[in-house]
């Protein structure tokens, strides 16, 4: 090979590297999990026709690195993954795209170009939308512990102006922890305020026509739930699916930056609290809902579709998303409560519920990805935050803020903790089992596609051959 065609060779491999580890940073920074970012870029390796014996593809949360190697030859790339956010719609176009590069024989050039429009590509929804769509994500939180619709309203306009300032500290610099607590402070004192609306002072003042409007026989639930839009449902899933997928230092990264979102919202929370003087309804107030499960229904519906304007769900996806929260929602409550809680079900508790209720649309949703054309985790995830454990997190992590040397303080955070993170565990493992059961029926189809696909670009001389580059 003369030297002009061998320096072009490096220049277009190395250019192929760098496709590929841009392909792998979109999907890390739109929260992808390690599994799927590593099923995609071995993809796209394919289609760059990198030989799969010869690369070596290490996934961090902060970092990644590719290597093309032999006997004699070795190239190397790494790229940094900053900006973390939860964007659903570029995991599915990722993988839209790496399958129609090879199926259609994208030019290096088209291939470039579809990953900078999917990078580039605008939100779907407006921050007032999203703010909006995370506050009644928050009201219906609140429906979930047992709050009337005149609190749902009032939660979802705390969480509303909360988490429009967040996004907007966000927008001008400000550290994200930081902005996250402030967020959850003012949400907080919002919802204090709202409780005087049913206070007898403040109703005795009021025009007679607003008095049975701005009731509420449930004035402190809205404390519960104002603050919810806050927790992170997406990386404590990834973080548990990472961990038991055997992907530990990432899984340990996202859980780590999962813990600091969490305590940054119980500050938030606490300080709140002590401003107002009102820490009842932290450890006292009850959460066992009595609604109708058309109740259980509409305010699951709702908060599934308001967290998918967070993740940038596609519009086409939103009704199946709202049965997905329906599923989940009263297939948990059915099998969590029961006749001692004055509920119609089964009373098997929180944590077998949530292990069922996540399981089941995980499995439904196995054979609705062939139907919606789009990735699992993508219609799986936003139905099962509604059940994520928020409240007991951040009441746990209030537990160990708040302890004075009081009798029971330990036992208090301890108890929160431990079902915390048991509801959490399950959620995830009945997100993650049927998935990769399913994937064991599913992968020979699609190897021997991929397999198929990469033997017809090898015989077309797509595939990189390194005995090519030979110095002297």
């Amino acid at each position: 090979m003369d030297g002009n065609k061998l320096v072009s060779s490096e220049k277009t491999l190395r250019r192929k590297l760098d496709l590929l580890l841009r392909t792998g940073q979109i999907l890390m920074e739109s929260s992808a999990d390690t599994s799927r970012v590593k099923r995609n870029m071995e993809r796209a390796a394919a289609y760059l026709g990198l030989p799969k014996e010869n690369l070596h593809i290490n996934i961090d949360y902060y970092m990644l690195q590719v290597n093309l190697s032999d006997e004699t030859h070795s190239f190397s790339k790494m790229q940094r993954c900053d900006k973390h956010v939860i964007n659903m719609l570029a995991i599915q176009e990722i993988s839209k795209l790496t399958w129609r590069a090879i199926s259609e024989d994208y030019t290096l050039d088209q291939y470039e170009e579809g990953l900078e429009k999917i990078a580039n590509g605008r939100h779907y929804y407006k921050d007032w939308m999203i703010a909006v769509g995370a506050g009644f994500a928050c009201g219906g939180f609140c429906i979930q512990f047992g709050c009337d619709w005149t609190a749902f309203f009032y939660a979802s306009a705390a969480a509303i102006l909360g988490n429009r300032l967040r996004m907007y500290l966000n927008h001008i610099g400000s550290n994200v922890y930081a902005n996250f607590a402030v967020a959850a402070f003012v949400s907080t004192i919002l919802a204090w305020l709202s409780s005087y609306l049913s206070m007898p002072a403040i109703q005795a003042v009021l025009p007679e026509f607003l008095r049975p409007i701005l009731y509420s026989s449930t004035p402190w639930h809205p404390l519960l739930a104002c603050a919810l839009y806050i927790v992170p449902g997406v990386p404590l899933i990834n973080a548990v699916n990472d961990l038991l997928d055997n992907n530990i230092t990432t899984g340990l990264v996202r859980a780590t930056n999962t813990l600091l979102i969490v305590v940054a919202m119980a500050f938030g929370i606490a300080i709140a609290i002590k401003c107002g003087s009102i820490d009842n309804f932290v450890k006292t107030l009850g959460m066992t809902p009595h609604h109708e499960f058309i109740e259980y229904a509409i305010a699951a519906a709702i908060s599934a579709m308001g967290f998918a304007t967070i993740y940038n769900i596609p519009y086409r996806l939103m009704p199946w998303i709202a049965v997905g929260g329906i599923i989940v929602v009263c297939s948990r409550n059915f099998i969590n409560l029961g006749p001692e809680t004055g509920n119609i079900g089964l009373g098997m508790g929180l944590v077998v519920g949530s292990l069922c209720g996540s399981a089941l649309i995980s499995i439904i949703n196995i054979k609705a990805v062939h139907v919606l054309h789009t990735p699992h985790q993508c219609i799986t995830i936003p139905a099962v935050i509604p059940i994520v454990p928020g409240v007991l997190m951040y009441r746990a992590l209030y537990g160990l803020i708040d302890m004075q040397g009081i009798v029971g303080e330990v036992t208090f955070a301890v108890h929160n903790a431990i079902n915390g993170s048991l509801v959490l565990v399950c959620i995830a493992l009945g997100v993650a089992i049927p998935n990769i059961f399913a994937r064991k029926w599913i992968a020979p189809h699609r190897k021997a596609k991929l397999a198929r696909l990469i033997e017809e670009r090898r015989q077309r001389g797509k595939f990189v051959d390194l005995h090519d580059f030979v110095y002297e």
